[in-house]
């Protein structure tokens, strides 16, 4: 089946991570996968949200790519740091209800108001119940079926349920999965309703990474 018509009508989408791309020659790795992938995530880790450092927005900012920069926000205070990003060429900036707490719409609002998309991520912990009043103004909700903060770990099955409950909820914006994302991890992720695929540790280890995104995408 056609990755435009799978899920309802929902276009199948597929974001490298790169989190495990070659940091030394990360443009030319972006530039030789944008054919065949959709959007680029960036995870922005800093040591204390998560227990692990990335980057920030200058780094941010060097980043070349056709592709929309879908940038995760895995950080304490977002709202500090959601202009510096949006200046830095952020298309979508996803942020974490446990980070916004009950500021979670103004942090959202905030996103928009710099001309960016916004999403919302949930940590396995975090039910949905706990951003159902956001669903209007979330661009994207982000599933995270790993506890965040390293690559390459495995894939929590047991968080498939939230993205049926977004779904049975009538949520129709992207519903993203992040952590352990691969070719069979994907369509148990598709068929309840995600159309946003975030892969990192297998798609850049790939050898073949045309053949990994189409595996991913199931096309």
């Amino acid at each position: 089946m056609n990755d435009e018509i799978k899920n309802n009508g929902r276009k199948i989408k597929l974001a490298p991570s790169i989190l495990s791309a070659d940091f030394g020659r990360l443009n030319e790795e972006i530039a030789s996968v944008e054919e065949f992938v959709d959007l680029i995530h960036v995870d922005v880790m800093d040591g204390h949200f998560v227990p692990n450092i990335t980057l920030g927005a200058p780094v941010v900012k060097f980043i070349k790519s056709t592709l929309p920069l879908d940038v995760h926000l895995m950080i304490e205070n977002p709202d500090k740091f959601v202009k510096d990003f949006a200046e830095a060429g952020a298309k979508r900036i996803v942020v974490h209800k446990e980070a916004c707490g009950e500021n979670l719409r103004s942090v959202l609002m905030m996103i928009r108001s710099f001309g960016c998309e916004c999403g919302v991520s949930i940590k396995p912990a975090t039910p949905v119940e706990d951003i159902k009043n956001v669903l209007d103004l979330a661009d994207e909700v982000l599933v995270m079926t790993v506890e965040p903060g390293f690559g390459g770990q495995s894939f929590m099955e047991d968080m498939v349920p939230k993205i049926r409950e977004l779904r049975s909820l009538g949520y129709e914006g992207d519903i993203g999965v992040d952590g352990g994302i691969n070719d069979k991890t994907a369509p148990v992720c598709i068929d309840a309703g995600a159309n946003l695929l975030i892969s990192g540790s297998y798609f850049f280890k790939a050898a073949d990474k045309k053949e990994a995104a189409q595996k991913i995408k199931g096309v």
